[in-house]
């Protein structure tokens, strides 16, 4: 019987493909039958080495591109990432300096709808991962957290720039992103708390909380921020003020969240007390949940952005602009994915679509707000 570690993965095909040829013309080029590619690419044989050899040379890679050593059958060691707690084996996996960061693939945390690849399965020790991709193409791949919806834009539009990149967008509240990255579970971070007074508040927090961390901080995006309402407000919601004593009932974002700082600031301005709020302590945790809320009567407000909201046919009571900012450590600058995701922020494209978001403003898309060394 075969051993699990001498098995062999064939990413023949794949690469056939993101070269546009087909099994016909790969056939031609390399001197065989195209009955032979197909056999190889159903795992039905494999090529010796002169053959080998020929197929990098037309597909324009390396032989071990082709063919793959599968990982020992006893996985290899993982970090779960935070207090995640995984419902099947299916992880989004990327490697953050030295180690495998493993995520769950629930749609909780995710960004966008439906049901996205995984990178490898976790093992039922909870410390251990088989991966299903090569550790090059795990190099490939980084995480950002954050809460902005327009991350997922910034995923696609990085994907278009260079096909073999991809960003893991996952939904986490600004300090709770922020916190993931100084713990090493994250490549990058979206942070869009309000200013207050003149500093900038997100530049506040990362010096704050990543301490002994040099690190970058990038405009990615201005948005609105405020109360998601029923269509036609029929309660003539008109500030943060009305939703006191009024019979208003609220679901607020977590301690942590941006939208939640905001709310709190705007209560203690208008000399409310929380108590004085149904549904403060009502929580949910992403602005889309909240807008569901609203949608099914369930709640008469909700904290999100005006771009959820119209998603979601609600309308909307701004509060706030705001700037969202991606903080990226100093040692990571250097990865491929992480200098892609900057040029893309200074693409045309990028940031006219970003624009075209209700609510969105692209101006500062892509400037330098500060370095921060914590060190």
């Amino acid at each position: 019987m075969e051993d699990a570690k001498d098995r062999v993965i064939c990413q023949l095909k794949s690469i056939r493909v993101r070269k546009k040829l087909s099994q016909s013309e790969l056939a031609e080029r390399v001197g065989i039958k195209r009955q032979a590619v197909y056999d190889m690419e159903s795992g039905r044989y494999m090529p010796n080495t002169l053959i080998a050899l020929r197929l990098a040379r037309e597909l324009d890679c390396r032989v071990e591109d082709l063919f793959i050593l599968d990982a020992p059958k006893n996985g290899q060691p993982v970090t779960l990432a935070g207090k995640a707690v995984f419902s099947d084996a299916r992880v989004s996996v990327v490697r953050i300096r030295n180690r495998l960061i493993a995520y769950p693939m629930d749609d909780k945390w995710l960004h966008g709808d439906g049901f996205q690849a995984a990178d490898g399965m976790l093992g039922q020790d909870g410390a251990t991962v088989q991966l299903l991709q090569t550790e090059d193409s795990l190099k490939k791949n980084i995480v950002l957290l954050g809460c902005d919806p327009a991350f997922a834009l910034l995923s696609s539009h990085v994907s278009r720039h260079a096909g073999d990149i991809r960003i893991h967008c996952r939904f986490a509240s600004s300090h709770a992103a922020v916190k993931a990255l100084g713990t090493g579970q994250s490549h990058a971070a979206g942070t869009h708390l309000h200013n207050s007074d003149t500093s900038e508040s997100n530049i506040s927090l990362v010096e704050k909380m990543l301490a002994g961390t040099k690190v970058m901080v990038f405009a990615f995006s201005m948005f609105e921020e405020g109360l998601m309402v029923a269509a036609g407000n029929p309660l003539n919601i008109r500030s943060a003020g009305d939703l006191a004593g009024s019979g208003i009932r609220l679901v607020n974002r977590e301690t942590g969240a941006a939208l939640r700082v905001l709310l709190d600031d705007c209560l203690k301005k208008a000399g409310i007390p929380t108590e004085a709020v149904i549904g403060y302590d009502r929580l949910v945790m992403s602005h889309a949940e909240g807008a569901r809320m609203v949608a099914y009567n369930l709640a008469d407000a909700a904290l999100g952005l005006r771009v959820v909201a119209v998603r979601h046919n609600l309308d909307f009571v701004p509060i706030q602009a705001v700037r969202c900012d991606l903080v990226i450590p100093y040692d990571l600058l250097d990865l491929a994915a992480v200098k892609i995701l900057l040029d893309v922020l200074q693409t045309h494209a990028m940031r006219r679509e970003l624009a075209s978001l209700p609510g969105y403003d692209a101006s500062s898309t892509g400037k330098l707000i500060g370095e921060v060394n914590n060190g």
